[in-house]
């Protein structure tokens, strides 16, 4: 018998006749004799219904009334899942991130998680109850319900995953796991059986959207097996767990991951002396514009040019943040170019095989693809590139690793 909490997102909830099918689900390990806590999002759409809601009656709602407001959609969707296994005769109670005790900061909209009370959901445990939870939110020392933001229901499954002590925490979602790469672009990527904790983060930060990486960080730090799997297939999914677990996928590469939303900006001419970077950094940050790939080039006339990536939607206002420097800095132009991607190749092998970075740039030359930027780390190689070749990159990279599923197509040709 083990302690299992599962997380069911929006999609998986979205429609009554999903609820019944995760109670399905749910009764199939119980029956097992396994002890189950369900985290669920709210209902596929709700969310946008209630912010719609909120910007009908004002323009910018005050962030405390916002998370009174969107914490419904969950309080919705674990009555109608704990109805569900009522009906087929399961025990089931039902919790709000406030009556379980999850405690988060005062920061509405983006609380973090502080401190968690099991004892209420170990008591319904022991009764034989499966406990649902709200995910997504908590309340703070005053009592005030707070939200978790984006990702927000896989952190609280993580979460009380790491406070209950449980075996696994699985992820359920519309995709059978964690692949080489989206199978939409590659045809042949290949589902991982296992992947560490440390690919994964940077897979999710890279591009890959299959998991949260505030979720991550979380079951990294607390050292929760993780699990992704489908909703609406039966399969094993991906084990993410620590790298000293033994992994049958390939040792060097675990995947390539690939962002469309980048732009590049470049400040142009500036002055060679010490402290410009900060200056043209530091006011793009401090606007809570996030910056990415940084590359400073010095030029024989005393300037240097200082080229950087920001999501694509928070470009026109970087690029205006630098237009106001250009004066104080005595820099000649600031460019922009919108028409970029980032493809990145990960893996923890990295550090014991060489010659990755090597077959990384001749599987881009091959296919005259032009590098504009390189950034490394222990685990991960990023290039940015045109745009109009992403895809043709990120095919190109994952045949020079031969990351492909080799049982690909056999069925097709049985």
């Amino acid at each position: 018998m083990a302690l299992i909490v599962q997380k069911f997102g929006g999609t998986s909830v979205g429609t009554v006749e999903r609820i019944e099918a995760v109670a399905d689900k749910i009764i199939g390990f119980r029956e097992r004799g396994d002890d189950i806590v369900v985290v669920v999002s709210a209902m596929s759409g709700e969310t946008n219904r209630l912010t719609a809601l909120a910007k009908d009656i004002m323009e910018y709602p005050t962030p405390r009334e916002m998370d009174v407001l969107l914490s419904t959609g969950e309080q919705v969707t674990i009555a109608l899942l704990s109805m569900a296994l009522e009906k087929r005769g399961f025990g089931a109670r039902s919790f709000t991130g406030g009556q379980v005790k999850i405690l988060t900061c005062e920061t509405h909209t983006k609380a973090r998680i502080r401190e968690i009370d099991g004892s209420r959901i170990h008591a319904q445990l022991e009764q034989g109850n499966v406990v649902v939870v709200a995910g997504f939110q908590g309340v703070d020392e005053h009592g005030s319900i707070t939200t978790l933001g984006r990702g927000g229901s896989d952190t609280t499954a993580v979460a009380l995953a790491a406070a209950l002590d449980a075996d696994e925490c699985q992820i359920y979602t519309d995709v059978k796991g964690v692949y080489t790469t989206d199978p939409r672009v590659v045809e042949d990527a290949k589902l991982l059986s296992s992947i560490t904790f440390e690919e994964m983060l940077e897979l999710a930060s890279l591009g890959a959207k299959v998991l949260q990486i505030r979720a991550v960080e979380f079951a990294g730090k607390y050292k929760v097996p993780l699990r992704v799997l489908s909703s609406f297939e039966e399969g094993p999914g991906t084990l993410i767990s620590l790298e000293g677990e033994e992994k049958m996928e390939d040792p060097t590469i675990a995947g390539i991951a690939f962002e469309r939303d980048e732009a590049k900006l470049t400040m142009a001419g500036v002055p060679d002396v010490p402290g410009v970077a900060y200056q043209v950094i530091g006011p793009v940050s401090a606007a809570g514009i996030e910056v990415d790939v940084i590359v400073q080039n010095a030029a024989e006339d005393g300037t240097n040019d200082i080229t950087f990536t920001v999501k694509r939607s928070e470009s026109d206002r970087a690029k205006k943040i630098l237009d106001g420097l250009l004066p104080s800095l005595k820099a000649r132009e600031v460019l922009l170019d919108k028409k970029i991607g980032k493809v990145s190749v990960v893996g923890v092998g990295m550090r014991s095989h060489a010659g990755v970075a090597s077959k990384t740039f001749k599987a881009l030359a091959d296919e005259n693809i032009n590098i504009q930027i390189i950034t490394t780390s222990e685990i991960k190689i990023s290039v940015v590139i045109e745009e109009k070749y992403l895809e043709l990159a990120v095919r190109a990279l994952h045949s020079a690793f031969d990351l492909g599923d080799p049982e690909y197509g056999k069925e097709e040709d049985a």
